[in-house]
C-alpha cells in the first residue's frame, strides 16, 4: 500500500505540471500497463489510481486518450468503462460502441439516464442485446430508433418491436423501416397499415413529441437515489409517514430496500420492512439484529421476497451484523464488494439481475469516492 501510494503521488505531482499532450500519452501509457496481465500487482494497482485520477481530468484530450486504450479490451475495469461512458458523446462512443466490458444492464442504465446522442451510440451497438433494446423502445425519439431499426445485429424481440410500433407507427420513416423486417410480427404489420390508412384519411401525419415515459424514467432513477438519502435524515414520527407515501406509490421495490440497506440507511429499512410485513418495529429490528435464520426468513417472506432475492436479502443483513461487530471502515463498499462476489454468477430472474446491477452501481460509486478522497489527501501531503 505505501509503494501504490508513492507511485500514485508521483503521478500526481507530474500531472500538475504537464501539459495536457503529456497527459494525455500518460493516460494511454497507465491503460497499456494496466492490461498488461504481467506487471505487478502494486504497479497494476496504482495504474488504476491514477487511472481514476484522470476521469476528472479537465481536457477531453486525455479522458478520450483513456477511452482510446481501452474500449476494445475485456480486460479493462468496469468502473472506469461505466464513468467513460457517460462522458461527452466524443468520448463515450467509444466505449458505449465497442467496449465488452458493458453488460446489458449498464446500456439499459445508460440509455434511461442519457441524451438523445447517448441512445443513438447504444443503438448503432453491434450485437446489442434485448434488454438494451427494450430500453431504447420504450424512451427513445424516433432518430434513435431508426438507428436501432437499422442496426441488424441488435436482438430486437416481437414485443419490443410491438412497443416500437405503438409509440411510433404514426411516424412515415418507423412505419417504413418496421414495414422492411421479415420478422416484424403479423399483428404489427397490421396495425401498421390502419395508422397508414388513418395518416392518409386525415391528410397529414401526427407530429412526434416526447413521452411522459420517458420524462418518467429519468425522474423516477434521480428521485429513487434522492430519497435514500432523505431517509437517512429521517426520524421519529416522520419515519413510518414517509415508508407508508413510499408504499403507496409503489415505491418500496425490491432494487429501493436494497439500495436503503446497502447504503447503510438501515432505520428506513427496518420501518420499510414493519410496514410491508405488519410486524411491530421493535420486533422487526430485533429479528433484524439478532434474530436466527428461520425467524428472519420468515420475516423477509411475509414481505413477498423469495428465492434469490430473498437469499440476497438475508446475507446483506448479516453482512451488516458483521461490520457492526467488527467496525469496519467503508462497510458500503465492504457489503457490496461481498454481495456481488456471492450472487454475481448465480443464475437469476430480471428482478435479481436489476438488484445486483444496483449493487455494483453502489460498489463502483463508493470505490470512485475513495480513489477521489485518497487523490486529495496526496495532493494535500505534497502540498
Amino acid at each position: 500500500m505505501v509503494g501504490r501510494r508513492v507511485i500514485v503521488q508521483a503521478f500526481l505531482r507530474w500531472s500538475e505540471k504537464a501539459g495536457s499532450g503529456d497527459r494525455s500519452k500518460a493516460a494511454t501509457a497507465l491503460a497499456h500497463a494496466y492490461l498488461q496481465s504481467s506487471l505487478p500487482q502494486d504497479r497494476h494497482d496504482s495504474a488504476y489510481d491514477a487511472m481514476t485520477y484522470l476521469l476528472d481530468d479537465p481536457s477531453p484530450k486525455v479522458r478520450r486518450a483513456l477511452a482510446e486504450s481501452l474500449a476494445f479490451s475485456e480486460d479493462a475495469p468496469r468502473s472506469i468503462i461505466f464513468s467513460l461512458a457517460e462522458d461527452q458523446p466524443e468520448i463515450a462512443c467509444l466505449v458505449i460502441i465497442h467496449s465488452p466490458v458493458l453488460r446489458d444492464t449498464d446500456l439499459v442504465d445508460l440509455a434511461g439516464n442519457g441524451t438523445a446522442i447517448t441512445r443513438s451510440m447504444i443503438a448503432a451497438r453491434p450485437f446489442l442485446e434485448a434488454g438494451a433494446c427494450a430500453a431504447i423502445a420504450e424512451i427513445s425519439d424516433v432518430l434513435e430508433l431508426s438507428v436501432l431499426l437499422e442496426n441488424r445485429s441488435a436482438c430486437i424481440t416481437p414485443f419490443t418491436l410491438r412497443r416500437i410500433a405503438e409509440r411510433h407507427a404514426d411516424d412515415a420513416e418507423i412505419r417504413d423501416l418496421l414495414l422492411r423486417r421479415d420478422d416484424l410480427p403479423a399483428d404489427v404489420r397490421y396495425a401498421i397499415v390502419g395508422h397508414i390508412g388513418a395518416a392518409l384519411a386525415a391528410s397529414d401525419l401526427v407530429c412526434y413529441a416526447m413521452t411522459p415515459a420517458r420524462a418518467g424514467r429519468v425522474i423516477r432513477s434521480a428521485s429513487e437515489a434522492a430519497t435514500v438519502l432523505i431517509a437517512g435524515d429521517v426520524g421519529g414520527n416522520d419515519l413510518p409517514v414517509l415508508v407508508e407515501h413510499l408504499r403507496i406509490k409503489g415505491d418500496l421495490t425490491p432494487a429501493f430496500l436494497m439500495n436503503a440497506l446497502c447504503s447503510g440507511k438501515l432505520d428506513f429499512f427496518a420501518a420499510a420492512i414493519s410496514n410491508l410485513s405488519g410486524l411491530d418495529d421493535l420486533r422487526v429490528r430485533s429479528i433484524l439484529a439478532t434474530g436466527r435464520h428461520h425467524a428472519m426468513k420468515a420475516l423477509f417472506q411475509s414481505t413477498g421476497l423469495f428465492g434469490v432475492i430473498l437469499d440476497i436479502f438475508m446475507e446483506a443483513t448479516l453482512l451488516w451484523r458483521q461490520t457492526a461487530d467488527a467496525h469496519y471502515v467503508g462497510e458500503v463498499e465492504y457489503l457490496s464488494s461481498r454481495l456481488l462476489a456471492k450472487f454475481a454468477h448465480v443464475e437469476a430472474d430480471a428482478t435479481s439481475q436489476e438488484l445486483l446491477h444496483m449493487i455494483e452501481k453502489l460498489q463502483i460509486g463508493q470505490q470512485r469516492q475513495r480513489a477521489r478522497m485518497m487523490t486529495t489527501d496526496l495532493i494535500a501531503e505534497a502540498a
